[in-house]
Order: C-alpha cells, then sequence, then structure tokens
C-alpha cells in the first residue's frame, strides 16, 4: 500500500485523556481511534493488525474441529432471564421504541444463543461431540474503562462453545483447547502462563485463564520459576517464594494480564434451555458444555504494551500490519530523484508481486527524519530504504536493530518473509 493513500497519518503526540500505553501508541501510529471511554475504532493499520491476529485463531480453531459461525448480536431477554443472568450489572440492555422496560440486550457472552440453536438439531449421542466459534463484537458496561484495549466497553471477542456427552470427553477437548491457545499466543510472540482460576455458578469446577506477564497487568499470579505452573491468587494458597505444589520449584509473584479463558460449563446451560440427547441405551441426559474466549481486540493492546521501545511499536512478524516498510528519499536534484523512485516504484512492484505486503512511503512533503520516525512509531519489522546513496542497492534494517545493510534488489525479498 502507498502511504501516500493511507487516509490516516501519525500524530504527534497521544491525545491527553489516554494514560493507558497501549492507547498513546496505537493511537499515534493511527492504528485505533478513540470514540468514547472503552470504545474504539479500528483504523486500516490496526485492522490489518486485527486480522492478522483472527487469522492465526482461525487456524488453531479449525485445527481442533471448530466451525466457524455468526451468531445474534442483539438478544431478547429471555436467554439471559432463563439462566438468571439479565441483571448482571456488566449487561448492556436496550430500550427499543416506544418501550420503557428494556426487552433486549447486546451480546455479552453467547452460551445461551448457541444452547438453544443447538437444541434444534442435537437429538443423539451420534451428534456429540462438536464445537462451534465466531469472531463478534462484544459489550460489557465496564465501570473502569480506563486501559485502553485492555478494558472496554465494546470489544473484538473469539468464543468458542464445545458440547458432548460426557464430562470426560468434555475434559478431553478442554485440554485440545488448552494447547491451541497456546500455540495461537506463542506465533503472537506472547508467553501466556495458564493460570488455575476460580469457578462460578455454572461451571462445573475451577476454570483456567492465560495470563501474559506485564507490569500493567490488573492480575495477581502465583508462577513457579520452574515448571510454570500457575494460580490466580482469588484462588491461590501459595506464597512468593513458597514451593511449587507441582514440581517443588521456587514460586514468584507476578502482575499479569488475561489474554484467554476456558470454562468447563457443565450441563447447566443445557438444562435451561432443554438442550438433551438419548445415549447408546436410549436415555434422555443432558449436553455437557464448555466455552473458551480469546479477547482479540485486547491482544493486540498487549502487544502494544509489551513490544515497544521509546521510538514506538515493534510489532511480531506474524502480526504486524506489513511485512516491509519501504521509504524512498529521491534527494534534492531533480534528475536523480526520479531514477530513485523509478527504482523504488519497481521494488515495490517486485514485492508485492511476490506476496510480500509492503507499506510504501512514497510522500514527498516529509524529510528524511520525519519518514524514519514516523516508521518507527508504526513499528513494522523490517524497513527498507531507496535513495541516492543507496545506487542500485536497497538499505535493509530490522525494526528492532540498528545495523543497516546494503543488498541487491533481488536479494531484498529473503529479508522480508517472515520467519
Amino acid at each position: 500500500m502507498r502511504q501516500s493513500q493511507l487516509f490516516t497519518r501519525v500524530e504527534r503526540n497521544a491525545p491527553k485523556e489516554e494514560v493507558a500505553l497501549n492507547a498513546q501508541l496505537l493511537t499515534r501510529g493511527g492504528f485505533i481511534y478513540k470514540n468514547s471511554a472503552g470504545v474504539y475504532s479500528y483504523l486500516p493499520l490496526g485492522w490489518r493488525v486485527i486480522q492478522k491476529i483472527s487469522a492465526i485463531i482461525r487456524e488453531e480453531m479449525n485445527a481442533i474441529g471448530g466451525q466457524e459461525l455468526l451468531m445474534a448480536a442483539l438478544h431478547d431477554q429471555h436467554y439471559l432471564k432463563a439462566t438468571g443472568r439479565w441483571d448482571v450489572p456488566v449487561v448492556f440492555k436496550v430500550v427499543s421504541g416506544e418501550e420503557k422496560v428494556p426487552l433486549f440486550n447486546m451480546s455479552w457472552t453467547h452460551e445461551e444463543i448457541l444452547a438453544e440453536i443447538a437444541a434444534q438439531y442435537v437429538h443423539s449421542y451420534k451428534d456429540l461431540p462438536f464445537s462451534a466459534y465466531q469472531i463478534q463484537t462484544k459489550f460489557r458496561n465496564e465501570p473502569r474503562a480506563k486501559s485502553g484495549l485492555l478494558r472496554g466497553r465494546e470489544f473484538l471477542m473469539k468464543d468458542l462453545y464445545s458440547f458432548h456427552a460426557s464430562e470426560e470427553d468434555l475434559y478431553r477437548y478442554y485440554a485440545e483447547v488448552a494447547k491451541a491457545y497456546h500455540r495461537v499466543f506463542e506465533r503472537c510472540g506472547l508467553k501466556a502462563y495458564y493460570t488455575l482460576a476460580a469457578g462460578g455458578d455454572f461451571t462445573l469446577s475451577n476454570t483456567h485463564e492465560f495470563q501474559v506477564v506485564a507490569d500493567v497487568g490488573e492480575d495477581t499470579i502465583y508462577v513457579c520459576e520452574k515448571c510454570d505452573y500457575a494460580e490466580n491468587d482469588e484462588v491461590s494458597k501459595l506464597e512468593d517464594g513458597g514451593e511449587c505444589p507441582k514440581c517443588g520449584g521456587k514460586v514468584s509473584v507476578k502482575k499479569a494480564i488475561e489474554v484467554g479463558n476456558i470454562f468447563p460449563l457443565g450441563v447447566k446451560y443445557s438444562e435451561a434451555f432443554n438442550l438433551k440427547f438419548k445415549d447408546e441405551t436410549g436415555q434422555e441426559r443432558p449436553v455437557v458444555m464448555g466455552s473458551y474466549g480469546i479477547g482479540i481486540s485486547r491482544l493486540m493492546g498487549v502487544c502494544a504494551e509489551l513490544f515497544h521501545d521509546d521510538r514506538g511499536l515493534l510489532w511480531p512478524a506474524a502480526i504486524a500490519p506489513f511485512a516491509a516498510h519501504l521509504i524512498v528519499l529521491p534527494g534534492a536534484d531533480a534528475t536523480t530523484g526520479a531514477q530513485v523512485r523509478a527504482r523504488a516504484d519497481a521494488l515495490y512492484n517486485q514485492l508485492t508481486a511476490a506476496g510480500i505486503e509492503v507499506l510504501y512511503d512514497d510522500r514527498q512533503e516529509l524529510t528524511a527524519g520525519e519518514k524514519f520516525a514516523q516508521a518507527d512509531l508504526i513499528g513494522v519489522p523490517v524497513r527498507l530504504v531507496v535513495s541516492p546513496k543507496t545506487g542500485t542497492q536497497v538499505e535493509i534494517k530490522k525494526r528492532s536493530d540498528t545495523i543497516t545493510t546494503l543488498v541487491d534488489f533481488n536479494q531484498a525479498e529473503q529479508y522480508c518473509i517472515q520467519k
């Protein structure tokens, strides 16, 4: 993409009201726009990051048998009332037309919705197990929406739901999802700790969170330095410096951000929506359910919090908006400048034809220093520079490095391929 055609631009200063670093960097870089507290729009650069994260999640969910769908975002009151969640404080209720009381709510979660849908199609043990997921905007009446993308009132989420004939089969799949989640976070460049967490009225037992260690994290976890066993402090009896119950290693306390969670739901949603099946003996039994979430927009915010320096963002290659940032510096001489531009255009076309996603800074009104500063802020993994000084070659520098290398045009492609 030619940067001259990108309708957003880099801002010199962060908005005064933004206190979260992720929001400051993403706003300045032109990735997001704040509409109100906890509500953001994803601009072209930001949406590319979201799409990259979503693609990774889709691949991993499909690999464990997840079937993608898209469910309604506007929910009739009967869904949450059936499970006693209509009056949960986080629910955004909707008053329509001339009605004086809310009859609908905006989607917060979809256990009830999919349980009712599944009741239409699941009748026999032969219909089980199955799992379905969606990527959809969720709404949460969050009173503390002050952490940028880390705590929003409107956010993008992947929610997966599984349906089983037995608890044994649920926990088999539960373990599969946990492995898939680790792959997702690793591919995004993150180390997430599989953390024991509290259960609830609608879970079979304890749940699990995936926690990424960060100074700005709102959660406190206890982590074994030897085997990575972790517990949330809400359920933990571990102590800082104590002994790990799994391997005897030393436990340390850390601040962390939750990036995903998984819940063994059991049969409570099934019973609320008459979701039953007949087993091999013909006996009717409730379906056993599980649910599994990843906050996609939060994941982008976490990466912004963790992957940056004093100049700007440092995107992991797998989720960067582009693989390479090509900058042309024509110089003052008109004749030489035209030749430099022609070489840069040729390199852009060459890389694009090879399937490499390139942000091409072809703007004429900026100085070299301004272009370099903006490239650092945007944080694309590889910077390419074509100028009079580079001659018939191209200067290549990794965003995370200070070393520059001159290579021939026909070698540039190998430096831009994501690894």
